[in-house]
């Protein structure tokens, strides 16, 4: 019954972007170039600056940002994101700017009135030792891993200011949980990506070198959920415009497969008609980590459409029309 009340407020308080003018801050990011054909056609105005607009890491050219464009509604999505690699050799950096960048834009955007705040953050901030699937009243029930615990413990500060500048100020800002997102735009450079877009090259180069046999680490039993990058931002874009809350929501598919399946999927979507061998002597990584989407489906009564073979196949399309811009360190 409570929910239920709950649910007709926010139903009551639904944010009308049509007539609002809408800045996103990290607007040629992944997140971003994934939203921004979502948001485009739905607002009013929609202002995307540059990190060469405004420094976002500087208290008066935030403050100035927002005297200039006068938003309505925010979607910050900047940050500094890098893989294991770029997050052990640069903690401080890591925890220094996320944790600056998240502080200055949501003081600076209460400050200037801005109606509603959107922020995310990424599921490593969860507990390395959480329980999967992962519930979000998990978050603070331990330390994340450590490799990249600067940036993740950083970026984890927002919920803390959104829940704090609601209670002292009742200022609407809330806070969402992708899972594994992959999808168009994303970042290929195999020392750096993520599993789906380091697959999807490594079998690519397989194919068109004609190479027989491409080597897989582990047994291919642990277990991920994954969630297309369009679906991802219509969850966003939903609880922007329905959800005005404290508590944090995933925002990913809650359907897990194996790993040997993925790569199973990849190797098909891609053509790779060589063999996949498994080096059972490398680490599997933590065995199962998928999130619950218990709330997503409850409280924004949303769930995601896009199969995963679906959504591999528009990301490798998207992989061959812009290879050569695909944040790639080598040459295809």
């Amino acid at each position: 019954e409570a929910m239920a009340v709950l649910l007709g407020e926010w139903a009551m308080n639904t944010l009308r972007l049509e007539s609002s003018r809408v800045l996103v801050t990290g607007a040629s990011g992944f997140m971003g170039s994934n939203l921004i054909p979502l948001l485009r056609p739905l607002v009013r105005e929609l202002i995307t600056p540059s990190r060469g607009d405004y420094d976002l890491l500087d208290q008066a050219a935030v403050r100035r940002m927002f005297a200039t464009t006068r938003p309505d509604v925010v979607f910050h999505l900047a940050g500094l994101v890098g893989g294991i690699m770029a997050n052990k050799k640069a903690p401080a950096d890591y925890s220094y700017q996320n944790l600056l960048m998240g502080t200055l834009m949501l003081q600076e955007a209460h400050a200037a009135g801005v109606g509603k705040y959107i922020t995310l953050i990424g599921g490593c901030s969860y507990p390395a030792a959480a329980k999967t699937p992962i519930v979000e009243e998990d978050l603070w029930n331990g330390y994340p891993q450590v490799e990249s615990a600067p940036y993740s413990t950083a970026k984890k500060m927002a919920v803390v200011l959104a829940q704090a500048y609601r209670a002292q100020h009742n200022f609407d800002a809330i806070v969402l949980v992708p899972g594994n997102v992959y999808g168009p735009h994303d970042n290929f450079d195999l020392e750096n990506s993520h599993v789906i877009p380091a697959l999807i090259r490594k079998y690519h180069e397989a194919k068109t070198s004609g190479t027989r046999e491409v080597v897989a680490w582990g047994t291919g039993k642990p277990t991920r959920d994954f969630i297309y990058a369009a679906d991802a931002c219509a969850g966003i874009l939903k609880a922007a415009r329905e959800y005005s809350g404290p508590e944090i929501i995933n925002i990913s598919s809650g359907n897990a497969i194996t790993i040997r399946e993925l790569v199973e999927t990849v190797a098909a979507v891609v053509g790779f008609e060589g063999t996949v061998t498994w080096d059972s002597t490398k680490p599997d990584g933590q065995m199962a980590k998928g999130f619950d989407v218990t709330r997503m489906r409850d409280w924004l009564q949303f769930t995601p459409s896009t199969s995963l073979r679906d959504g591999l196949e528009q990301t490798y399309r998207w992989f061959l029309a812009n290879a050569r811009t695909a944040k790639l360190k080598t040459a295809l």
